[in-house]
């Protein structure tokens, strides 16, 4: 669609281009809708998925620490023991009692040793089966999460393929017709459909009331409307106002580009 200068575009014309996407986009809004809030929470799940793999990650670490920790513990008790058969050996050769003194002390500290290693061990044992039953617990919430996560994408990735080329294709036709529209104008319909829940930005005077907000309009200001001499805001709502007569027969047009769209679909 080649863009007309400015200066010889009616405002007619221009208030039809208006309608016009307002249709377009108003369909593709439609096709989101769809989706609800799906796309919310899958993206919810996938941080709450990742902060539990972090916590799992970090619980399985605390583990394999404790699990290092009662190894070294366990090498520590066979040097103790080594050291006690050394010194219980020592002891067949001392040359007097002071010697034999010596050596007794020097097995009973490594049998301490032994049973301190032996203590640490017994908590290192209990640390992890209480992380075993804290990771357990948080793998099944995983496992939980996961097969929501599983089924809400999957109603997504459903909704998505199926309207994925029309979207696509309103979203070009978007672009297409926003291309008629001065900049002025095409800033300004931006805005006010940002501003409004509904994405209704331009709307028709329907029994005397704007559409979307459906303030009654004063008949003079609706035969300004009427007359398509100027573009006309609402006082209300801040909406661009069209005729009904001319919201119909866009609306009649623009069902033919939708249809195709579907059947290119």
């Amino acid at each position: 669609m080649a863009k007309k200068a400015t200066n010889t575009v009616t405002i007619e014309e221009k208030l039809r281009s208006l309608y016009d996407l307002q249709l377009i986009d108003s369909k593709i809004d439609q096709i989101r809708d769809m989706r609800g809030e799906l796309p919310l929470e899958v993206e919810d799940l996938e941080a709450e998925l990742s902060s539990l793999e972090e916590k799992l990650d970090k619980i399985k670490a605390e583990i394999k620490d404790q699990d290092n920790e009662i190894s070294n513990k366990k090498i520590e008790i066979k040097d103790s023991q080594a050291l006690i058969k050394k010194y219980e050996e020592q002891q067949n050769n001392v040359r007097n009692n002071r010697e034999f003194e010596a050596l007794s002390k020097e097995i009973e500290y490594q049998n301490l040793e032994i049973q301190l290693c032996e203590k640490r061990i017994r908590e290192y044992q209990a640390r992890i089966a209480n992380k075993n039953e804290v990771l357990d617990l948080n793998q099944e919430k995983y496992n939980e999460r996961k097969e929501d996560l599983d089924h809400k994408k999957g109603e997504l990735d459903k909704i998505l393929a199926e309207t994925k080329k029309e979207e696509e294709e309103l979203l070009n036709k978007s672009k297409d017709f926003s291309k008629n529209i001065e900049e002025r104008l095409l800033v300004a319909y931006g805005r006010i459909r940002k501003n409004m829940n509904n994405g209704l930005a331009v709307v028709p005077v329907v029994r005397g009331a704007s559409g979307g907000s459906f303030f009654l309009i004063p008949p003079q200001r609706e035969l300004e409307i009427r007359a398509r001499k100027k573009i006309t805001f609402s006082e209300h709502c801040g909406r661009i106002l069209v005729d009904e007569e001319l919201a119909a027969e866009e609306e009649e047009k623009m069902k033919e580009l939708f249809n195709k769209i579907i059947k290119i679909d």
